[in-house]
């Protein structure tokens, strides 16, 4: 992806270049943000970039204000994720599913199985895949999720659920593997406990 071309900052004339913190930022976080991006299109490596650019451009526009930020991080995973949802809202069309999984800096040892997942996320609502992005990849709390979202916190319990036993009805115990757990394919649990941390 590139960002090397210059945008200009809230208070900045054109072609005003980034400011190299801005750019640090960019560089250390970039990676973090497209594997998200790629998670919450459900497999659409071309939108995750575009969500990801557009997300990261927004930043800038405020990059002064975020820098001072305790959690700029936070900020931009909160900003890439209402990115996705707004794009969801303007369109109609469905992501679509790539055979080649970005660069994440993370060992993948098993693709086949990542692309299960991902087909089985795509089948989500965008609300409903944003939730366990959130909650189980990004290790949110119910209250943060519920604050990115702008939702109450029963209603992330509830997405929660339904989604994971969405996601069980077509991973099976596909889901177990992911999850490093003993299979349970009847098992709905708590979904509190029932958190892919590893899955990158």
């Amino acid at each position: 992806m590139d960002h090397s071309s210059n945008r200009a900052g809230p208070d900045d004339g054109p072609g005003t270049p980034r400011t190299p913190e801005f750019e640090e930022f960019v560089a250390f976080r970039e990676r973090h943000l497209l594997r998200t991006a790629f998670l919450l299109t459900g497999g659409d490596a071309h939108l995750a970039e575009d969500l990801v650019q557009e997300a990261l451009g927004r930043v800038f526009l405020k990059w002064r204000k975020i820098s001072r930020l305790e959690n700029p991080n936070g900020y931009a995973q909160t900003v890439l994720v209402n990115t996705f949802l707004s794009y969801r809202r303007r369109r109609s069309t469905t992501e679509r599913i790539t055979d080649v999984l970005p660069e994440t800096g993370v060992d993948d040892p098993d693709p086949a199985l990542r692309l299960t997942l991902l087909r089985a996320l795509s089948a989500l609502s965008p609300a409903d895949r944003a939730v366990l992005v959130l909650r189980f990849w990004e290790d949110r709390s119910v209250e943060d999720t519920a604050g990115v979202l702008r939702i109450g916190d029963s209603a992330v319990r509830t997405r929660t659920k339904r989604a994971l036993v969405r996601l069980r009805s077509v991973l099976g115990t596909d889901l177990d593997a992911l999850l490093g757990r003993p299979s349970s394919p009847t098992s709905t649990g708590d979904p509190d406990k029932a958190v892919p941390h590893h899955v990158h």
